[in-house]
């Protein structure tokens, strides 16, 4: 089981595999058993962004244990947010924020 993080411009927190795009992180959900997924929302101007993966776990039905999403963009959290607890099952937990640093401990093995 692996950890993921969604972002192009910040530094992958230790025991992670970092996703630059939504494609890299879209490859992970299908061929990953996941426990955290952490997303950022912009992916770099005119790619596809966060929300496109969100809707890739929706349509695919792959979600993984626990789910943060650590974007700044206000209204992009808002809609990964929204389509998510829409459709969540009961084995997933979901956050609107980024991880805490025991979350961030856990995954590094502290």
């Amino acid at each position: 089981m692996i950890h993921v993080y969604l972002d192009d411009y910040r530094h992958c927190p230790k025991g992670f595999v970092l996703a630059r795009n939504a494609e890299e992180c879209k490859h992970l959900i299908d061929e990953e058993e996941i426990d955290i997924l952490s997303l950022d929302f912009d992916l770099g101007w005119g790619n596809p962004t966060g929300y496109e993966v969100v809707r890739h776990l929706v349509e695919h039905g792959a979600y993984p244990k626990r789910i943060f999403l650590h974007t700044s963009s206000i209204l992009g959290r808002n809609q990964m947010y929204e389509l998510l607890s829409e459709q969540l099952p009961e084995t997933t937990e979901l956050f609107g924020g980024p991880m805490p640093q025991c979350v961030l401990d856990e995954a590094a093995g502290k």
